[in-house]
């Protein structure tokens, strides 16, 4: 069982980094600032990762690398064997492509810059704990690795975490308790993971002239009747489910049919089996839209195809809220004076959560809004006692001595 937090907040080490942690709040804020202005294009986050391993390296963690995919990893305490560790992380991607400006503006209280919360708030506040645990001269019962991941945004597909969990991690990793430093928040607890899949679908045909060659199957009317049929289905509240078509395309001038025409279509649910029932659904919608559209084809005219790719599977479950691990959360952040709010999302814990690890996503303090916008933005309101609650997580947890 991990320690009470009330008998955590007695403890000198306990009390010694949360004094670091008051006292570093600026210096986190500037980390914050100076790694968000790091360009990290999930798929492209060597740079940001580099510049985390140095600061791993500043704030006195150990055995700090870059495993294959791009982790960045470091250690707190004495380790024999990486199984029973505690895991804090925090995801080095953004959802904003090379082409964008990341640079960070100061404006009074606010940070503005795209990325400054998500997640560039989670990996200052991952460094900020160690070098707190660190400087305190933390013994943990059990080691804790700090990791900054990456692919966690959109096509990432949890690639990062799925690696650090996986059979091919060296060493292999069984954690006994897995915690996500997710944005900003000082309330939310994520103990549910929301399943999500999501499908790139293309349709081809012969194409042709617009008024010439009238009458072959169109793609890009298969895709609408699909549209359709996707649109009009009824999302429910318990549990709750979304299917978005989120992106479309082809063709490729104003008086042809198009040959290929594709959308990309988004489906998220709280409960598996809620998912595999949408995911039916969807399937079925598209197998219809080839049908009817073939169906309406000049006779002798070649037939539509379809191509369904998955490109995204985050699988979905739950921590227990009665949990020692969703408890400890709970508990922490009434001592940092706040109330609660248990809630579901897709993050990181994703993984852990379906691997059977008791897993937590956590906001790293402030407030914060805009996410996945240029504009995005951070205030640091009681940003200091989001890392707290997070110190006290994660000693709980690790059996702080």
């Amino acid at each position: 069982m991990p320690y009470s937090i009330d008998a955590l907040l007695n403890e000198t080490r306990v009390r010694g980094a949360r004094a670091h942690i008051e006292r570093s709040d600026e210096a986190t804020l500037a980390r914050q600032a100076a790694l968000s202005a790091i360009p990290a294009p999930t798929g492209a986050e060597a740079k940001r990762g580099a510049r985390v391993a140095e600061l791993f390296d500043e704030a006195g963690l150990a055995d700090i690398g870059v495993d294959e995919v791009g982790n960045v990893r470091a250690w707190l305490g004495k380790r024999e064997t990486a199984n029973g560790c505690v895991v804090l992380s925090a995801h080095l991607d953004t959802v904003f492509g090379p082409e964008l400006d990341v640079t960070v503006s100061r404006l009074g209280k606010r940070l503005e810059g795209p990325g400054i919360s998500d997640n560039a708030r989670g990996l200052a506040a991952l460094i900020t704990v160690g070098e707190a645990m660190t400087r305190a001269r933390f013994g943990t019962e059990r080691p804790i690795l700090f990791a900054a991941t990456v692919g966690e945004e959109g096509s990432g597909d949890l690639r990062g975490v799925r690696h650090l969990l996986g059979p091919t991690a060296h060493p292999p990793i069984r954690p006994s308790a897995f915690i996500a430093l997710d944005g900003a928040g000082i309330e939310r607890i994520v103990h549910r993971a929301l399943g999500a899949r999501r499908y790139h679908i293309t349709f081809e045909g012969p194409g042709g002239h617009s008024w010439a060659a009238f009458g072959v199957a169109n793609p890009a009317h298969a895709i609408g009747r699909a549209v359709a049929q996707i649109a009009a289905r009824t999302t429910h509240d318990a549990p709750r489910t979304s299917c978005s078509v989120v992106r479309l395309g082809g063709g490729t001038s104003l008086n042809s049919i198009p040959q290929t025409a594709w959308f990309d279509v988004d489906l998220r649910s709280e409960d598996p089996r809620a998912l595999e029932k949408l995911d039916e659904a969807v399937q079925s919608a598209v197998a219809q839209a080839l049908h009817e559209e073939n169906r309406h084809r000049v006779p002798g005219t070649a037939p539509l195809t379809v191509a369904v790719r998955r490109v995204g599977d985050r699988p979905s479950g739950l921590t227990p809220r009665t949990h020692p691990l969703v408890q400890t959360a709970v508990a922490a952040t009434r001592a940092v004076g706040h109330d609660h709010q248990l809630a579901c999302a897709s993050t990181d814990a994703n993984v852990p959560i379906a691997l059977g690890v008791p897993a937590v996503a956590l906001g790293a303090g402030g407030r914060a809004g805009d996410a996945h916008l240029p504009t995005e933005w951070y205030e640091n309101d009681k940003g200091a006692l989001g890392i707290v609650r997070a110190l006290l997580v994660t000693a709980a947890m690790a059996d702080a001595q």
